[in-house]
Formats: structure tokens, C-alpha cells, sequence
């Protein structure tokens, strides 16, 4: 996962320096921070980044306080104290010595025109509860694997962000240029405010990148806040891929949220040791039940995506404690095994890890490293669309790393395989809706808008459980009706054309695909099995495909309600829930047929025209189909 927060002129970066660089912890008033990161046993910051080399610094070298406060607290150059006395010594006046060691527009011209500087981006990077959970109770070998793995999904995070995103803006964003390198000073965590597992990077993105002629200039943090998505979900498919084929691991959907997007876990953690360590959702659930209730007594309505991610930051705020006083990772994992011993035994805690094995060789052996990718160009398109109606590429393609994360359960993938079904969902299965204006400079691909042309999937209602009422489907949830509606109607057609062939119907996919111009299972992204000895036929390798894709696909998507949007309301379990809907509607009809209906005067009665002028709407009116609508 991957979180964003700014970093500001007024108290913001001071808070970096004394609190995030030391553990999130509060450091002692006079301390210095090496003294006080080497007393408490925590590592030390570390620059990252391809633009270091333009402010002499190397990858990897230790963050110092005094860089924090020139780089992030005034926006100059981290040897700046060197420079200004050079130029002083050689007779340069203060003012025009202290300017030559900042970097792009001085802070004072920003305050100057009312505008709050914005020194940096705080991208702060944390795995999946599961993973933290093997992270805290695992051997060493398995902490070690998954810091090796953490450290390298967030530098292929940084090393994309870089390539693809990064850009640098000056005449008030009008002029633009592809930024060389960022500039970035990451910060290890171990636990959160209470002490409970919780490793996760702060990575302090300098809000400065410099161009090829020298200067220095402000990135465009529009572009980056955008790109969070993506750059998201490329560090968990990274993490997690590595996590599992080094370890010998699987993944399975949890649902966190009744509707919303499950996450992918390691397979074989208990949810018990999830809920152990996810103490802050804990925390942050009442709170969020009575904010989220005052918004819809507000509103009348439940909040969208956008709103939920808002009352969430304030829960978060109002269930925040105090900082705590940090402490070597040796003693908190110390705590946390006996922690762990005490409440559920040290059988459980000792077999995690086995359990995790086991669980994840079940999966491997029924799911293959393969993916059929015009089936997951279709699932990408008709999911973005349903969830977004209108969407740029980084939806897509986010969405295509989260179908690869799903699809292969934690097995490798060949480089490049989520920038081929994205660009395959975009020109396949979308339509561009930015026009090209005459006289403008043509928009870049990342800028273009698209929508596409499927079916909108219904609304429909979900039966409340624990006493709570009923709910309507999310959106998330009608994209996976489209989604699998459009993949079973791929299927449906391969195995048509394969009929007419005089195909075998076992192999029904087969036949259809390797006459398709558009076959992709050949292309060169697509893997095959590896532990067979002899190359499949298309039959074969297509049909391993459909297995696979069936396999592979969470068992409460394979239920009848998601097959087919047309028949899945007649599934054993949505029938009954519908005829105690219909029975519900029913009987109140009946209630409001019995009542008295009240005396028209003669008058009336006796005029057709002035009954229909006072003809009021009923009660039921507009609520719903009744059973005999």
C-alpha cells in the first residue's frame, strides 16, 4: 500500500526531522539525531534517487540532521554550509552567497505571493497485514526475505515513478520537462504508535528536480498525486511476488469491507493474527461508524469512494495517540512473539509459517503461472469503466497489475505483462473521448481520456446481516458482474467457433483462439507451464488456459449471481432473499389497500377533469417496483 502527505513551510518538515527521522518516536530536547537513532537502536536515513549525483550525493549514503534541515526545511542544497563559505571567502556578499546554494524559486518569493511552499511529498510504503504478521513472527531468514523484498518493490515503485511520471513545471505549469531524477530520503519503521508490528518506509520525495541546462525547478505534484494508484499497486504486485516465490507462498482475497475491493494475503495467516496486529482499524471502526452516520443524516445518502477515503483520514486524526518512545527491532519482536504465545498459544505461532507453505502449495498446484490476456484486457476495461465511467491509462493500468496480483496467486510474471493488458484493454475494449484542439500542443498518451461501450450493469440489493438493513450493491461489485459477464461471453464464442470447427468440446477455447488474429496467448508477454516436458498444442495450451483462469478466480466470483447478470438473481441464496423482499412489498401493499380511503365530495365525483387535476401520487409511489409491476 501506499500512502501521500505533504510536507510544508510551517511545522510540517520539523516534524520530519525530529520526529519521523527518529522512529516516529519523540526524540530528547538537545539530543542530536545520530546520538539519539544510535542510543535507541533504529537505522539511520538513507538518500535514494537518480537525482542525487547533482547535489554530490550517492545512493544508499546516510541522511544527516543538518541535510534534513537544508534540503527539506529550506529548500538548498545539502552542503550548502560549504558553498556559502567558499563564496563568502571569496568575497561574495551574504545574500547573493545564500542564493546561490537554493534550490529553484527562494522560499521568501513563494511567501511573498501569499503561497504556502510546498518543501516535499511523504510517499510512505507498507505491505499487506499478512505479510507484516510473517514479517514480525517468522524466522530470520523469513524477516529477511521480506525486508530484501520490501526494499526492492519500493525502489522499482520509485525507479517507475521516475521513467514515467516525474516531470518538472515552471510559467505557472504552462511550460513542462521530463524530470532526469528524484530526489528522496527514506526512513525505516518497525511498529506502529502502539507497539504492534508494522513495517512501512517514509520516503521524503524533494519537491525539486533539476533540468538538463542546470536549473532547478518545482515538480509537478499534480502529476504524482495521480499516479499514487499505480505506483501502489506495482510495489504490492512487486512485494508480493517476490515474497511468495522466494518462500514458497500463495495468495487469497480477504474482504476487509462488505463490497469493496478484497485485499490479496498471504494464504494460511489467520485472520486472528491480522486482527492482532491491525490494531489502529480497531481503533478507528466505532469512530467511523458514528462520523459515517452523522454524514448520511447529513447528506441523505451513503458516502462515495471519495467521501469514504475523507471520514477515514478524520477517524484516523481522532484515534491517533501519543508518540511513543522507540525501540530496536530485536526487543519489539521479542515482545511480539510473547505477545502472540500468550493469546493464541505457541503451537500457532511456531506452525505459521508451515501452515503458509501448505496452504500455498495447494493453490500452486492448481493454479498456473499464466494468464490468458485477452481475458484480462476485457476484466481490466469493463471494470475501470464500471467503477469510473470516464478513466485515463494509470486506471487501467493499476487495475491490470491488481488482475495479474489475483489471477496468479503470488506466481512470476514476465516483465512488461501489465503495460502490455493495459495497453491491450485501452485500444481493444475503450474509446477516446479527448479531442485534439487546432493550434494546442497534442495532449501526451498518459493525458487522454477514455470511456468504453459495455452493458451498464443493474443496481441490486443486498440482504443486511447482524441487523443491518439491506444494501445496495457497490460499484465495485457490478464491475465484477460486467467483467465476468464479458469473460464468460469470450468463452461462449470459443467455444461456438470450435462446434462449427468439429472441435472437441473439452477444448473448447482452443480451436477459436488459434484462429483469432488477436490470439494473445502467444504473444511474448503470455508463460507457459515450465515443468512440462513437451511444447503444448493450441487445444492444449488453451484449454490449460481456461482451467487456470477458472482456478485462479475467487470462489465467490464463480457463483451463478456473477456469471451472468441476466440470470443471477435465480442462484438458491438470491431467491430466497428475493422472496422475502417480495413478501415484505406485499404485505405492505395489503396495509395500504385496507386503509379508509376518504370521501370525495359529490362534486368531484361527479367531475372526471377535476378528479385528475387533484389526483395525488401514493405513498408507494417511486420506491421500487411492486411484485406486479
Amino acid at each position: 500500500m501506499l500512502s501521500v502527505a505533504k510536507v510544508q513551510k510551517r511545522n510540517s518538515w520539523r516534524y520530519y526531522v525530529r520526529g519521523v527521522a527518529f522512529g516516529d518516536g519523540r526524540r530528547p530536547v538537545g539530543q542530536s539525531l545520530k546520538g539519539a537513532l544510535e542510543k535507541a537502536g533504529l537505522p539511520p536515513g538513507v538518500w535514494m534517487g537518480r537525482g542525487l549525483a547533482a547535489l554530490g550525493l550517492a545512493a544508499g549514503q546516510t541522511v544527516t540532521e543538518r541535510q534534513m534541515e537544508l534540503v527539506f526545511g529550506q529548500l538548498r542544497h545539502p552542503d550548502a554550509d560549504r558553498i556559502e563559505r567558499e563564496l563568502l571567502d571569496d568575497g561574495a556578499d551574504p545574500e547573493t552567497a545564500r542564493l546561490a546554494t537554493v534550490l529553484g524559486q527562494p522560499v521568501e518569493e513563494i511567501e511573498r505571493r501569499k503561497a504556502t511552499p510546498l518543501f516535499a511529498l511523504d510517499f510512505t510504503f507498507r505491505a499487506q497485514a499478512s505479510l507484516i504478521v510473517l514479517w514480525a513472527l517468522g524466522d530470520d531468514h523469513t524477516r529477511r526475505v521480506i525486508e530484501r523484498a520490501h526494499e526492492r518493490a519500493i525502489d522499482t515503485a520509485l525507479r517507475w515513478l521516475e521513467d514515467e511520471v516525474a516531470e518538472t513545471r515552471w510559467s505557472s505549469g504552462r511550460q513542462r520537462a521530463k524530470a532526469p531524477g528524484l530526489v528522496v530520503a527514506a526512513w525505516r519503521h518497525f511498529d506502529n504508535r502502539d507497539g504492534f508490528p508494522l513495517l512501512h518506509d517514509h520516503c521524503l520525495v524533494l519537491n525539486r528536480a533539476q533540468r538538463p541546462d542546470g536549473s532547478w525547478y518545482a515538480l509537478d505534484t499534480v502529476r504524482l498525486f495521480q499516479n499514487v494508484v499505480a505506483a501502489g499497486t506495482l510495489y504490492t504486485l512487486t512485494m508480493t511476488t517476490e515474497v511468495c516465490e522466494e518462500l514458497g507462498l500463495a495468495t487469497v482475497p480477504r474482504e476487509v469491507t462488505p463490497g469493496l475491493r478484497p485485499v490479496m494475503e498471504i494464504a494460511g495467516v489467520d485472520s486472528e493474527l491480522i486482527d492482532w496486529s491491525a490494531t489502529r482499524r480497531e481503533q478507528m471502526a466505532p469512530v467511523l461508524e458514528r462520523i459515517t452516520d452523522k454524514y448520511v443524516k447529513k447528506h441523505k445518502r451513503l458516502p462515495g469512494e471519495r467521501g469514504r477515503s475523507g471520514l477515514g483520514w478524520w477517524a484516523a486524526q481522532d484515534t491517533r495517540r501519543e508518540k511513543k518512545n522507540p525501540k530496536p527491532l530485536e526487543q519489539l519482536r521479542a515482545w511480539w512473539r510473547a505477545s502472540a504465545i500468550l493469546r493464541f498459544g505457541q503451537a500457532m505461532v511456531d506452525g505459521l509459517l508451515e501452515r503458509c507453505r501448505a496452504a500455498g502449495k495447494a493453490i500452486r498446484a492448481r493454479v498456473g503461472p499464466v494468464v490468458d490476456t485477452a481475458l484480462a484486457a476485457v476484466d481490466v476495461a469493463a471494470i475501470v469503466y464500471t467503477v469510473r465511467n470516464a478513466f485515463a491509462r494509470r486506471h487501467v493500468l493499476a487495475e491490470a497489475r491488481r488482475h495479474l496480483l489475483e489471477t496468479l496467486r503470488g506466481r512470476a510474471f514476465t516483465r512488461g505483462l501489465d503495460d502490455y493488458i493495459a495497453d491491450a484493454a485501452l485500444s481493444r475494449h475503450s474509446r477516446q473521448l479527448t479531442v485534439e484542439q487546432k493550434g494546442r500542443r497534442a495532449p501526451s498518451p498518459d493525458r487522454l481520456t477514455y470511456t468504453a461501450d459495455f452493458a451498464w450493469p443493474h443496481r441490486w440489493w443486498i440482504a443486511g446481516t447482524d441487523g443491518k438493513p439491506p444494501r445496495e450493491s457497490s460499484r465495485y461489485e457490478r464491475a465484477r458482474v460486467a467483467s465476468l459477464a464479458l469473460q464468460n461471453a469470450i468463452r461462449d464464442a470459443r467455444i461456438l467457433s470450435s462446434t462449427r470447427d468439429g472441435a472437441p468440446a473439452a477444448t473448447a477455447s482452443a480451436t477459436a483462439r488459434a484462429d483469432d488474429q488477436n490470439h494473445d496467448q502467444a504473444a511474448p508477454h503470455a508463460v507457459d507451464h515450465p515443468d512440462r516436458d513437451a511444447a503444448l498444442t493450441p487445444a492444449q495450451q488453451a484449454a490449460a488456459v481456461h482451467v487456470h483462469q477458472q482456478a485462479a478466480m475467487p470462489e465467490e466470483y464463480l457463483e451463478g449471481r456473477t456469471t451472468d447478470p441476466e440470470t443471477w438473481l435465480y442462484t438458491p441464496k438470491n431467491l430466497a432473499r428475493l422472496a422475502a423482499f417480495t413478501a415484505a412489498s406485499e404485505a405492505r401493499s395489503r396495509i395500504i389497500a385496507d386503509r379508509p380511503q376518504p370521501k370525495q365530495p359529490a362534486e368531484e365525483a361527479a367531475d372526471p377533469a377535476r378528479q385528475q387535476q387533484h389526483h395525488t401520487t401514493q405513498p408507494d409511489q417511486g420506491r421500487g417496483a411492486s411484485p406486479n409491476h
